[in-house]
C-alpha cells in the first residue's frame, strides 16, 4: 500500500448526495421496529443538507425486516414468497416511516421501488433518471428500494449497496454514502486481526484492496465488505465518490462532516463526464438522425436536440437507444440517447415541439435528445 495519503473530500462540496440505509440501521433486531430516535437524528442531518441546496436520495433497506414482524413471521429463514410477502406488507410501513420522519424536517418524500431492469435497460433507465430528476427539481426527497414484492434471486440486485450506487450513476450524484456497521475498510476483518489499519482514502480500487473486503457481517444485512467494495466500482466509474461510514451514531452525515473515521474510495472523474464517455464509447448506435445546419448552431451552444432540427432518420431504434447524429455534410456531431422509437421519431421530424402531442397522441419529450443524453465528437 502506498503511504501517501490524500486528503478525504469534505461533505459540503457535493451537490446530489445518495445515503443508503441498511436494515440492521433502520430496524431494531430484537423489537422489530423503527429505530426512531436515531432515523430522527439522520433525518435532522438531511435537513442540514437540503437547506444547504443539496439534492438527496435515500436508499432504503428494511421493507422485508418490517414486514416480517407486522406479519409475525419470526426469526427464521423465510422462504421467497414468504420474503414477497413480507415486503408488501413492510413497504407500507417503510414509506410511511420515511414520509413521517422526512416530514419532522419539512421534507417531502417520494417512494421508488426499482428491480434490475430498471438501471440496466435503457428505456426504462430513462424513465427512472427522468422521475427522479422531477422529483429533485421539486425539492422532494427519493427513497429507493428494491422492489422485493416481484424480485427474485435470479434478477435482484442481492444487496442495497450496489442498488445505491446504480441509483447514484443513474441520476448524475457526485457523492454515494453507505452507512453501515463499521466504519469503514481495515486492510483485513479487525473482529479478526488486532493489527489490522484502518484505510481512510482510497484513490483506485486495485486487486489488493478487493483482496482486503470480508463477508457479511450482520444478521438483518445481505451485504458486507466485498459488496461495498463492488459499489464502490460502480460509483467510481460513473464520476461519484463513495465513503462507508458508521450509522451506529447519532447525526452519522453530521460526524462525517466534522472528520469521523471513514473510508472514501475516489472517483478521477464526474458525473457528467463518466456519462459521456459511457454514450460516445460504450453503446452501440442503433441508427441515426441528420440535422440542419441551424440545429448544429444550437448544439455548438450547449442546446438540446429538437425535433425541428432533425431532417431525417435512419434504423430501426427504440426510445432510449444510442444513436448518430450527423450534420449538413454528413459528418458526426454527437452521439445520444434518442428519446423516442424510430417511427414516432420519423413523424415529428422537422416539427415544432408543440405538435408532439397533436401528431403522436401523447405528450412526449419536448427534446429528441436532451444534452444532458448526448456527447458531442471529440469530446
Amino acid at each position: 500500500m502506498s503511504t501517501v495519503q490524500q486528503p478525504a473530500p469534505q461533505l459540503a462540496s457535493f451537490r446530489r448526495i445518495v445515503v443508503k440505509v441498511g436494515s440492521a440501521l433502520l430496524v431494531d433486531p430484537k423489537e422489530g421496529v423503527p429505530r426512531t430516535e436515531w432515523l430522527s437524528s439522520l433525518a435532522a442531518d438531511l435537513g442540514m443538507l437540503h437547506r444547504r441546496g443539496t439534492d438527496l436520495m435515500v436508499v432504503s433497506s428494511g421493507a422485508i425486516a418490517l414486514g416480517r414482524t407486522v406479519l409475525k413471521l419470526g426469526r427464521r429463514p423465510l422462504k421467497l414468497e414468504e420474503s414477497q410477502a413480507a415486503a408488501a406488507v413492510g413497504q407500507i410501513a417503510l414509506a410511511r416511516v420515511w414520509s413521517e420522519t422526512l416530514a419532522a424536517e419539512g421534507m417531502k418524500a417520494g417512494q421508488i421501488l426499482l428491480t434490475l431492469g430498471d438501471t440496466e435497460e435503457r428505456r426504462r433507465y430513462l424513465n427512472g433518471r427522468n422521475t427522479l430528476d422531477k422529483l429533485l427539481e421539486l425539492g422532494a426527497v427519493p427513497v429507493i428500494n428494491e422492489n422485493d414484492t416481484v424480485a427474485t434471486t435470479e434478477i435482484r440486485y442481492g444487496d442495497n449497496d450496489r442498488l445505491a450506487a446504480r441509483v447514484g450513476t443513474m441520476a448524475s450524484a457526485d457523492l454515494v454514502v453507505l452507512l453501515s456497521d463499521v466504519d469503514g475498510l481495515y486492510t483485513a476483518p479487525p473482529q479478526k486481526d488486532p493489527t489490522a489499519t484502518h484505510l481512510p482514502v482510497i484513490p483506485r480500487i486495485t486487486a489488493e484492496i478487493e483482496a482486503m473486503a470480508g463477508d457479511v457481517g450482520s444478521e438483518l444485512s445481505r451485504g458486507g465488505m466485498r459488496t461495498k467494495v463492488e459499489a464502490a466500482k460502480i460509483a467510481t466509474s460513473g464520476g461519484a465518490h463513495l465513503v462507508i461510514a458508521s450509522g451506529r451514531v447519532s447525526n452519522p452525515l453530521r460526524a462525517i462532516e466534522q472528520g469521523a473515521r471513514a473510508t472514501w474510495f475516489l472517483t478521477p472523474a464526474n458525473p457528467v463526464t463518466a456519462r459521456k464517455k459511457w454514450i460516445a464509447g460504450s453503446l452501440e448506435p442503433k441508427g441515426t438522425l441528420y440535422i440542419d445546419a441551424g440545429a448544429c448552431a444550437a448544439l455548438k451552444r450547449g442546446k438540446s436536440l429538437l425535433p425541428a432540427g432533425v431532417i431525417k432518420i435512419e434504423g430501426a431504434f427504440a426510445r432510449g437507444d444510442a444513436v448518430i447524429v450527423r450534420g449538413p455534410d454528413g459528418d458526426e456531431v454527437a452521439r445520444g440517447l434518442v428519446a423516442y422509437d424510430a417511427e414516432d421519431a420519423a413523424k415529428i421530424l422537422r416539427r415544432s415541439s408543440e405538435d408532439i402531442m397533436m401528431i403522436l397522441g401523447f405528450s412526449g419529450r419536448t427534446e429528441m435528445i436532451h444534452r444532458d443524453d448526448m456527447a458531442f465528437a471529440g469530446e
